[in-house]
């Protein structure tokens, strides 16, 4: 074979390898851009789930099944591919009282509240007010810095809380659904994922974070068998609405996102996540009006873009 000829088949074989490994790292710099958009909408989605879920089923009981069939198909993972070497179980056992905070409590007061007959939406806004919670909880038990921007935009979300639950500003009319016992089940969710976040920024720093899921998975299936069985009955129609909302629950949110959130840990950009969290609420809005018709009036409308406007603000500067 001629140079000539040998020369041009090596230049055309080293640009198309070139342009593969350009498509590659182009279709991977896209995957890191949309991971953390994926990942918000897929959270939002537990909020309407919630409803599906305790429709046929009672709260506590339905997100043990969650929690208890997420831990064998973890735990099945981790034995798989993982196999973790030397585990550090007092850590092990700190992250099993994070997913008491985390999972246990956070999801359990959600999906009481949702029983109960709080909005999904409402709910999901509740919640967004967990940075600055986390960041109370961290400046009055930690001694970490508090900013004055973050104090004055808590205070703000705060009122706008107050404008969506109270629309006609009267604390003695709430929209339905609302209630002592339901907004309650709301701040102990806020609580138990802000102090959960505290905990195990401090508590759990080097276990293996599929392993360290497993034992969060293990902690809030635990109490969620305690509640269930000083509280309830332990019903659950088996029904089609049942079945899809605990295979979405285990396999989307509980195994699916887990796994994205470690994609994006591994890829150093777990933050642009925390920065999209402000979104959740307003996914969570869209996603429970379409399918059961919640629907807010102007008032409302005003106090939700307060609330999630400052959470955002915040994020970002405070």
């Amino acid at each position: 074979m001629p140079f000539y000829e040998i020369h041009t088949s090596f230049t055309l074989y080293t640009r198309d390898k070139l342009l593969k490994v350009k498509t590659m790292a182009q279709s991977k710099k896209l995957l890191i851009r949309l991971s953390p958009i994926i990942f918000v909408f897929l959270w939002a989605t537990g909020f309407p789930a919630a409803r599906f879920g305790t429709t046929d089923a009672e709260p506590f009981t339905f997100l043990g099944l969650r929690f208890a069939i997420a831990l064998i198909l973890l735990s099945l993972i981790v034995l798989a591919f993982v196999r973790p070497r030397n585990t550090d179980w007092k850590q092990f056992g700190h992250s099993m009282i994070v997913g008491v905070l985390m999972h246990g409590l956070y999801l359990g007061g959600v999906f009481y509240a949702v029983s109960r007959g709080m909005p999904a939406g409402i709910s999901a806004l509740i919640v967004a007010l967990q940075p600055f919670f986390t960041a109370f909880i961290a400046w009055l038990v930690l001694g970490e810095r508090l900013s004055f921007l973050r104090a004055v935009f808590f205070a703000t979300s705060l009122f706008g809380i107050y404008i969506v639950l109270f629309p006609d500003f009267d604390i003695a009319t709430a929209i339905p659904g609302v209630t002592f016992e339901t907004l309650v089940s709301g701040l102990v969710a806020t609580l138990g994922i802000s102090i959960g976040s505290v905990y195990q920024k401090y508590r759990v720093t080097s276990l293996n974070l599929w392993v360290g899921t497993s034992a969060q998975f293990l902690g809030a299936g635990i109490l969620m068998l305690f509640l269930s069985l000083m509280t309830e009955e332990q019903v659950v129609v088996w029904t089609l609405n049942t079945v899809l909302s605990l295979a979405w629950l285990v396999c989307v949110l509980s195994i699916g996102a887990v796994a994205l959130l470690m994609y994006l840990i591994k890829e150093g950009d777990s933050t642009s996540v925390a920065s999209l969290f402000f979104l959740v609420p307003v996914v969570a809005f869209a996603m429970t009006w379409a399918l059961f018709g919640e629907a807010m009036n102007a008032t409302q409308i005003i106090g939700s873009l307060i609330v999630v406007g400052s959470v955002a603000v915040s994020t970002k500067y405070g």
